[in-house]
């Protein structure tokens, strides 16, 4: 669940930057119309949040190394990086159903 929620607010963070870009554009380069700030500010504000919330959340779940979640974090604060963040980390095992790091076997002594 947390997987697909990580994946969803990735892909949606990333649209939502372009969204904002847009509307940044038409408010302060073509000075015409500040409604596409009003309305893609707050969506992206929120999905940034629930991006960083399912990250953490995976950090703990998925047993993260700390560089990882470090650059999850990071890629939420550049244009379209978290999409760049969720295939490399696809990639490399950080998003499979079975965690990054198999859990220590206990020895039967």
């Amino acid at each position: 669940m947390a997987l697909r929620a990580f994946r969803i607010f990735a892909i949606a963070e990333a649209f939502s930057w372009a969204a904002l870009l847009i509307g940044m554009y038409f408010k302060w380069i073509a000075g015409t119309t500040e409604i596409g700030v009003q309305v893609a500010g707050p969506i992206h504000g929120a999905l940034f949040v629930g991006y960083g919330i399912t990250a953490l959340a995976l950090w703990r779940l998925q047993r993260w190394p700390f560089i990882v979640a470090l650059f999850a974090g990071i890629s939420a604060v550049f244009p379209f990086a978290t999409l760049w963040f969720e295939r490399w980390a696809g990639r490399r095992g950080h998003l499979s159903a079975g965690g990054s790091r198999p859990l220590r076997e206990t020895s039967r002594a």
